[in-house]
């Protein structure tokens, strides 16, 4: 049971029926805390611990992946929300 663990997570968050409020989630954790995130709404990564802050720079920098990004919301994120709801809001 020693040792670490790091991964990587990518969530759509949205409340409204037509996605008009879709926010996306792109955060790197180590042992259960999240060091950077990225968040569409705010247009690029946060650092939140020491190496966050590095990592956050670093990413930050590249301008074609913070466009990538950004753009998750329309390639990523809408695609996929709309069909995981036709799938399961449908069928009521």
């Amino acid at each position: 049971a020693d040792g670490y663990y790091e991964y990587i997570t990518s969530e759509c968050v949205y409340s409204t029926s037509d996605y008009s409020d879709m926010v996306f989630l792109n955060s790197y954790s180590f042992n259960k805390v999240v060091d950077v995130q990225f968040n569409s709404t705010v247009g690029k990564y946060v650092g939140y611990t020491e190496e966050g802050l590095m990592y956050a720079e670093n990413f930050n920098k590249d301008k074609a992946y913070l466009q990538q990004q950004k753009a998750a919301v329309d390639t990523f994120c809408r695609p996929n929300v709309q069909l995981d709801d036709s799938s399961v809001l449908d069928k009521a």
